[in-house]
């Protein structure tokens, strides 16, 4: 069986997280295993607190996964700190870890910040470059190249710069704001948009952990970059589509709805 590893916080409501992350891996098909970067006290209003991992542990999460079972697929999450961002960096080099996608998350779908600011140029610096593909909304994207990003065409032009930056393939996430659901990916120097079934549900909490550990697992499984992207999107949009309603915010998405129709 494939293997992935995700490398994020934790979400004690479920919905994002390394409790997304595990879900999407399991209905994905691969074997999950988790590295917890921070506990974080957040539901689906918000983020309460954050209490992260001190490196030496973070270190000696990600040796005892890599030296025992090594994963076919990596996923990195939210990692709040420059101290940590760096020991992840230093031991997936060590380890020469495979198929890396970074999900580079710098605010909470409740707006909440969960990265500290000198965290985001080492991110840029130390993991960016290690990745095989990173997966930025559009705040993030427009952080990461520096250009403001209001249409079809700046998408195109901060996934460009990105990739010709630092050398990692974008998936550039559009978002309801700019056109709907449909996403771009820049690779190999060339973009293809992936146009994304639009769907009411006001609930997305996780939809960003979600997407990203889901082509992390196709990866796992040996797919090519657009395959997974494909593969990922239509789970997501699955997921969503079921409209499962809880919490009083920004309520998760249904991870398990491939289960709907069994008995158990």
């Amino acid at each position: 069986m494939k293997t992935a590893l995700t490398i994020a916080g934790t979400d004690p409501s479920g919905g994002a997280g390394i409790q997304a992350d595990i879900k999407t891996m399991t209905m994905n098909g691969v074997y999950a295993m988790s590295v917890i970067t921070a506990q974080v006290a957040q539901n689906t209003t918000g983020v309460r607190a954050i209490q992260e991992s001190t490196p030496d542990f973070l270190k000696d999460q990600l040796d005892a996964v890599f030296e025992d079972i090594f994963p076919d697929a990596v996923k990195i999450g939210m990692v709040s700190s420059a101290e940590l961002i760096r020991v992840i960096a230093y031991r997936l080099r060590y380890f020469q870890a495979v198929h890396i996608v970074l999900d580079p998350v710098m605010v909470a779908t409740s707006g909440s910040s969960l990265m500290k600011t000198d965290a985001v140029q080492t991110l840029i610096d130390e993991l960016i470059p290690m990745a095989e593909l990173i997966t930025p909304n559009i705040s993030e994207a427009e952080v990461l190249s520096g250009l403001s990003v209001q249409s079809k065409d700046d998408m195109l032009a901060a996934a460009k710069r990105i990739f010709d930056t630092y050398g990692c393939a974008v998936l550039l996430k559009g978002g309801h704001s700019i056109n709907d659901a449909n996403d771009l990916l820049y690779a190999k120097g060339a973009g293809r948009w992936f146009e994304g079934k639009r769907i009411n549900n006001p609930n997305t909490h996780g939809t960003g952990c979600t997407l990203s550990s889901a082509i992390a697992s196709n990866l796992a499984k040996g797919l090519s970059l657009e395959e997974s992207v494909i593969k990922a999107k239509d789970y997501i949009s699955k997921a969503l589509s079921v409209m499962l309603d809880l919490g009083k915010g920004s309520g998760p998405m249904q991870h398990n709805f491939i289960l709907n129709d069994l008995s158990i």
